[in-house]
């Protein structure tokens, strides 16, 4: 595994284009600094995606969650940036994500962000 964290995800195809079907990522072990005291926050991001021509690879999104370990932001934003850079390198159908934050003060924050191509439709 690489030493060093990136923010450079990495991509395959997506091996059944023709089909709309959902991916699932949880990664528990999310962190990144307080804005405000520079102390840890912990969260569990819950990615689900429906990919159009794109995957996202999984050991890339491991090391880019990792670039945000020494990072500062409030969880709202560095949700929104996240499920941005994924929308920009994916060009997903749908994709949502979810980060459960950790009680910080006695109080728990989730935070979802969504996305959905302007022509797609679900097919139910």
């Amino acid at each position: 595994m690489s030493k060093q964290a990136s923010k450079e995800l990495e991509v395959f195809p997506n091996p059944k284009p023709s089909r709309d079907y959902t991916i699932y990522i949880e990664s528990p072990e999310f962190t990144c600094l307080c804005p405000k005291t520079g102390q840890p926050d912990f969260a569990t991001l819950k990615l689900e995606y429906i990919p159009d021509a794109f995957c996202v690879e999984l050991k890339s999104w491991k090391i880019y969650l990792w670039s945000y370990r020494n990072e500062g932001g409030f969880h709202e934003d560095l949700t929104n940036k996240i499920l941005d850079d994924l929308v920009e390198l994916l060009n997903p159908r749908y994709i949502r994500l979810t980060a459960d934050f950790n009680v910080r003060g006695g109080i728990y924050t989730t935070i979802t962000a969504e996305h959905q191509s302007p022509d797609w439709t679900r097919k139910d």
